[in-house]
């Protein structure tokens, strides 16, 4: 069991808090954000302190974190803070939820995969990844740190993803498809080939009918 301080006050920072304290081991202790941000020093009932001063209330001898940043910058944001706090000494704790379908193969630090994920033997995935869920990673898949993949994502055998990806809504990856670096792979996105670093991939929305509600039959 670690003691937890999450960066964080977003919704993100909401749901790790939640998951960790209902479907855990670990305990958490405190929050923590940029001081410019600090508007109140609580958060659920818990201390909320400056990230400028953390050695000070949590040191890292003693205390785990957990970035709790959603995917701002392509994932930047999070990568920064959390290369910031390991530079600073501190560890990391990850969560994997007991509903999800896991066989033990490699997840890093500062990961986050919620309830039913299915996560096939022989794949992997890096540090610092959020995966929401639910999701369908096959065999044989990596993801490589900095990534975020959303909900409904099936990802067949042996792809790769690139570091700081975005998965979105939906999106349909082709077996042993290599994704790039810093890819945005839009909601309801079907990849069938290897991606560029930095590629952007987005179906678009579904066009609204010139006939109005009342006018059909349902």
């Amino acid at each position: 069991m670690a003691k937890v301080v999450i960066f964080g006050s977003s919704e993100i920072a909401e749901m790790v808090h939640f998951y960790l304290t209902h479907d855990s081991e670990h305990e958490v202790v405190a929050f923590t954000v940029d001081e410019n941000y600090l508007k109140a020093d609580s958060f659920y009932g818990l201390p909320m302190v400056p990230y400028e001063k953390l050695e000070q209330y949590y040191p890292p001898d003693r205390y785990h974190l957990f970035i709790a940043i959603s995917y701002q910058k392509v994932n930047k944001l999070r990568a920064q803070k959390y290369l910031d706090a390991k530079s600073r000494g501190y560890s990391f704790v990850s969560y994997i939820s007991s509903r999800a379908c896991y066989y033990n193969t490699p997840v890093g630090e500062n990961c986050c995969i919620l309830e039913n994920n299915v996560i096939q033997p022989f794949s992997s995935i890096g540090n610092n990844c959020l995966l929401l869920g639910p999701n369908q990673i096959a065999h044989h898949c990596v993801i490589k740190d900095h990534c975020f993949v959303a909900a409904n994502v099936s990802m067949g055998g042996g792809v790769v993803i690139g570091e700081y990806s975005f998965i979105g809504l939906n999106a349909t990856i082709r077996n042993y498809i290599k994704i790039g670096k810093e890819n945005i792979i839009g909601a309801g996105s079907l990849i069938l080939a290897d991606t560029e670093d930095r590629a952007v991939y987005s179906p678009g929305g579904t066009l609204k009918m010139e006939v109005p509600s009342n006018l059909i039959r349902i």
